[in-house]
């Protein structure tokens, strides 16, 4: 398949860590994790790879400003206000919900000189396309080029972020002697599991890519992963076909929805921190992490062998929050 042009803007390839030691594996599993909050710091974590290949496709048409959409702590919004600004652009960010006091991803967006937004819930969920092309046309009226990115860039060219994640794993692989068995990463937009499992397909490595569902427990992550998938097929150009009998998608852990964590989900951030210096967050990679390490506890068929989860950052997240801890 052939891949689009990107920029380089992400710290690659991202270390693998053995988590041996901790009381996060069992006898027949070993947990590994791949670092990518270590992509960057600005635009850290898994956003800068789908927006290496975004916001080139975005520079080449001429883009003067970026619009994408997310919810107030979205990992992705702040990415791309942090990527339009070094590049000497424009962010306007649609998010979903109201103004509060600047905090975390919010108070970094910001910072970086976005433009802010805010809908209701309803309209985000319905209507976010439709408001972000009103926006561009606004833009265009006034002689502004502008370029769409959708929620988490999961859409055709963003997919190719993680098709060339997985293709870095299988480099590591060869490097570190230890074939990953499985795959876990936190499932919200769906554009980082699409790109490690058509890659997986591709490649004809029948790993297992397990998807945590972050997002909303009545969603159809599968549907839309396809979709997915196949938008990055056309736009590599490439005409084979690829089973989805193999998507694997665990809903069990999305709690009272996005954004939205329990106490044992923040017990859990907590006790992480303090076993292993790692910093997890709560929205995406806290879940994503809690329901791995519960899923092994039951010996899940799925989760044997050497089991990789990728850390997709998102650490600024945890600072709106941190009255929920008892230190």
């Amino acid at each position: 398949m052939r891949k689009p042009d990107r920029l380089e803007l992400a710290n690659l390839p991202t270390p693998i860590w053995s988590l041996d030691g901790m009381d996060y594996c069992r006898e027949n599993a070993r947990l590994f994790m791949k670092r990518d909050d270590f992509t960057g710091f600005e635009m850290g974590g898994n956003k800068v790879r789908k927006l290496e290949y975004a916001l080139k496709q975005g520079m080449d048409q001429g883009a003067e400003v970026f619009i994408t959409c997310g919810g107030i702590q979205s990992n992705h919004v702040r990415a791309v206000a942090s990527a339009a600004a070094l590049f000497s652009r424009k962010a306007h960010l649609v998010l979903s919900g109201s103004d509060m006091q600047p905090d975390g991803n919010y108070f970094l967006d910001l910072l970086f000189g976005a433009s802010v937004q805010f809908v209701s819930e309803e309209d985000y969920k319905y209507r976010r396309q439709q408001l972000m092309e009103e926006i561009r046309a606004s833009y265009t009226r006034r002689g502004i080029q502008a370029y769409i990115l959708p929620e988490g860039a999961s859409n055709g060219i963003g997919f190719f972020g993680y098709y060339q994640a997985y293709e870095e794993i299988m480099m590591q692989e060869r490097l570190l002697r230890e074939p990953f068995d499985t795959i876990c990463v936190a499932v919200g937009s769906g554009g980082t599991y699409a790109g490690l499992y058509a890659a997986n397909e591709m490649y004809g490595c029948r790993k297992r890519i397990v998807g945590f569902n972050i997002y909303d427990k009545n969603a159809d992550a599968e549907m839309q992963i396809a979709g997915i998938i196949e938008e990055g097929l056309r736009v590599g150009g490439c005409r084979n076909r690829i089973s989805y009998d193999r998507i694997h998608i665990v809903y069990d852990y999305v709690g009272e929805g996005y954004g939205i964590t329990s106490s044992q989900v923040m017990d859990f951030i907590h006790k992480t921190a303090l076993q292993t210096g790692i910093l997890l967050d709560p929205v995406n990679t806290g879940k994503a992490l809690y329901g791995v390490v519960s899923e092994l506890y039951k010996r899940n068929p799925l989760l044997t062998g050497n089991v990789l989860y990728i850390h997709t950052g998102g650490q600024f997240g945890i600072f709106p929050q941190k009255n929920r801890f008892c230190l």
